[in-house]
């Protein structure tokens, strides 16, 4: 049995699947199983207390670094499986392309939404934020890349309708995991123009909280209507993690 190619295809199943956590184990964003207490509710969760590169977090411009860091997106329409997983909406797409961050490929699996914004900058937060998660399948067995993950994040500010979210938000299937499919969802109209961001190592920001993963945060906010936002909220008012202590972690930007 090729083990490389095995741990690749359950990080596939994993990232792709309607929850990053066990579905045995009751989480949430509040009261006893809040943030505060999912490194207790389960072993598999011990990584959301005992971590040191955990996310999200609050982005201190006067620290971040320049580096020669580069990202490059190559999305293109996918047909879309719109999921209610119980924590958030998740739009999973089998085939929209994939990034290039620092020369290697890394494939988009699923696109999910935090209300208010996970990360912040300076202490500033956004109504909304979505997470574009990919998963570098490697190109061998010996591929020390296969199997890592990376994010690109996406601020939300109040504005005009957002076109690429207008069918998403308006279908949103209002019960726990129950799915939706669109014949057809365009990742770049979700993104804006400057891709300027900067760059974190940190972790998945549900349980279990594993880390290991490279955020990539667009500077730019798009924009979403207040009715989109209420949309979103009436199913989900609260689905953030709060941030997480920095433990000296470089912070870096690039184009």
């Amino acid at each position: 049995m090729n083990l490389k190619r095995t741990f690749i295809a359950v990080c596939f199943a994993f990232v792709a699947g309607s929850s990053f956590a066990k579905d045995s184990v009751n989480w949430g964003y509040d009261g006893k199983t809040g943030p505060e207490f999912w490194g207790d509710l389960s072993p598999d969760f011990l990584m959301c207390k005992t971590g040191k590169s955990q996310a999200p977090i609050d982005i201190p411009v006067k620290l971040v670094q320049k580096s020669d860091a580069t990202m490059q997106t190559a999305y293109r329409p996918s047909r879309a499986k719109i999921i209610n997983n119980g924590h958030t909406i998740q739009i999973n797409l089998p085939n929209a392309g994939y990034a290039e961050f620092n020369g290697e490929d890394y494939t988009l699996l699923q696109i999910h939404f935090h209300t208010p914004s996970e990360e912040k900058v300076d202490g500033k937060s956004y109504p909304l934020n979505a997470h574009l998660v990919h998963i570098n399948p490697g190109d061998s067995e010996y591929d020390s890349e296969a199997g890592k993950l990376a994010v690109i994040g996406v601020f939300f500010k109040e504005g005009k309708e957002n076109a690429a979210l207008k069918n998403i938000f308006a279908e949103v299937p209002s019960q726990k995991s129950k799915e939706r499919y669109k014949t057809q969802f365009d990742t770049r109209a979700l993104l804006p123009q400057n891709k300027a961001f900067y760059s974190y190592e940190g972790s998945l920001t549900t349980p279990g909280c594993a880390e290991g993963v490279q955020f990539y945060i667009l500077k730019t906010p798009v924009e979403v209507s207040k009715k989109q936002l209420e949309q979103f909220k009436k199913l989900y008012p609260l689905n953030a993690r709060p941030t997480m202590p920095l433990n000296g972690r470089k912070i870096t930007e690039g184009n």
